[in-house]
């Protein structure tokens, strides 16, 4: 894409403290960028996917295995910095990690705005069956079959307070 970032990548080490700016920087509080370090320190981190530019990182993707049902992930957080929002990149960046979680067949449950993740695949309707710790309400499910998952969803205590 010309003018801006058009690939997205793995964290790479040393690039942590640019994935801490970008989330104070992205969000009204500290709670998302305390959350990684949590996760990091809980050794919870699945996935962690950045979007790179010019040397720096723009955009933030997290994938962190849940405590429960087993080897199902939680998507959170997800970020761009201000300066680049509401040119997609994030829906970019959650629909193309989704394309790689699919072929893995992996189960996903994210807690948001259920018409943007929606459009990354997440489903409302394959969520209600789920036993989660947040409102049902913006709860989505993101997995292989056409089911409704019936599950305990306990999330790791880094989102405690969250």
């Amino acid at each position: 894409m010309a003018g801006g970032p058009d690939y997205m990548r793995g964290l790479r080490a040393g690039e942590e403290g640019a994935v801490d700016a970008l989330l104070r920087a992205a969000f009204p509080g500290p709670q998302e960028a305390d959350l990684v370090r949590r996760l990091r320190a809980e050794g919870r981190m699945e996935m962690e996917i950045v979007l790179p530019w010019e040397g720096g990182v723009i955009g933030y993707l997290a994938l962190s295995r849940l405590v429960a049902p087993e080897g199902w992930l939680a998507l959170a957080p997800v970020a761009i910095a201000p300066d680049w929002q509401g040119r997609r990149l994030g829906a970019r960046l959650v629909a193309r990690t989704m394309q790689l979680v699919a072929i893995k067949l992996q189960r996903v449950v994210v807690i948001g705005k259920p018409s943007f993740y929606g459009r990354a695949g997440f489903s409302r309707g394959r969520a209600a069956g789920l036993k989660l710790p947040y409102p049902l309400e913006y709860a989505g499910y993101f997995g292989p079959g056409e089911d409704i998952p019936e599950a305990d969803v306990i999330y790791p205590a880094a989102f405690d307070g969250v």
